[in-house]
């Protein structure tokens, strides 16, 4: 089966907003609890793969094949961005959700590293008032060619607003892992980590960052909301090293950044405001 058999293969699956799991993630990103509202990025949470043991790969994530292709050769595959946009409508505490996912394209290339394959998944949610958002999801597939984390100079100074710093510990990583069904065994496997895909240490979700940093985007501009929002990874960032969150206004938008230790980028983002 190429690749083009692919495209516009779409599924449809149903999920319910528990309120327990606003609260939990709440206490997960040390944030204060959101009422009956969930803030951006918290659907993540929704449309959960769980399967049995026979099910699940080396990597942690489902076994390859199925609704996406298997590409069994590229080994390593990783979340590289997205893009959303909302409605304004929120999902709410108690309320069904609705996801369509329809895959958009599917590109290969060759890079540094070897043979890349790009999936672009669209995901439409709804709930009973209508349309929540719209993202657009970036799966990178690749082999284990090259290294897993190239040197980086410093980016030039970030003018921010807004500034929050942390330091992700193997216990955020496991219970955002855990909230969000994400088996994937770079998160909390720190010898897998290492061995298997040869990073230093545990590797900081993509979407955790992307989530931390859309939140400290909105505190450079209090009462405004999130019309859209992109995102896209430049380097990982790793569990127990500091990770500083930048962001500031620009015109009706905003744009942020994550930070390591050393000055490089790990996430940049930008959102425009409704």
């Amino acid at each position: 089966m190429g690749f083009e058999a692919f495209i516009g293969r779409s599924e449809t699956q149903e999920d319910v907003l528990a309120p327990a799991a606003l609260a939990r993630m709440a206490a997960t990103l040390d944030a204060p609890p959101p009422g009956e509202e969930a803030p951006p990025l918290w659907h993540w949470m929704l449309f959960q793969d769980w399967r049995r043991p026979c099910g699940i790969g080396a990597d942690g994530h489902p076994r390859r094949g199925g609704f996406l292709p298997a590409l069994e050769d590229l080994p390593r595959r990783m979340w590289a961005g997205g893009r959303l946009s909302f409605t304004g409508n929120p999902l709410r505490a108690g309320e069904a959700v609705r996801r369509v996912t329809t895959i958009l394209s599917v590109t290969e290339k060759t890079g540094g590293s070897g043979r890349l394959v790009f999936v672009t998944l669209r995901h439409d949610l709804s709930n009973p008032r209508g349309a929540v958002l719209r993202e657009e999801q970036d799966i990178v597939y690749r082999g284990t060619e090259g290294a897993a984390v190239r040197e980086a100079e410093p980016a030039p100074p970030f003018a921010a607003e807004v500034r929050r710093d942390l330091t992700p510990d193997p216990v955020l990583l496991f219970r955002y892992s855990a909230l969000t069904g994400n088996g994937h065994r770079i998160h909390y496997d720190a010898d897998y980590a290492r061995a298997e895909e040869g990073y230093p240490g545990l590797v900081v979700h993509g979407p955790l960052q992307a989530t931390l940093l859309a939140a400290t985007m909105l505190a450079a501009a209090p009462g405004r909301r999130l019309a859209r929002f992109a995102f896209r990874g430049v380097r990982p960032a790793f569990a127990g090293a500091p990770l500083a969150l930048l962001a500031r206004r620009e015109g009706e938008g905003l744009i942020g950044e994550t930070r390591d230790a050393s000055g490089a980028t790990c996430m940049k983002a930008d959102a425009a405001l409704a």
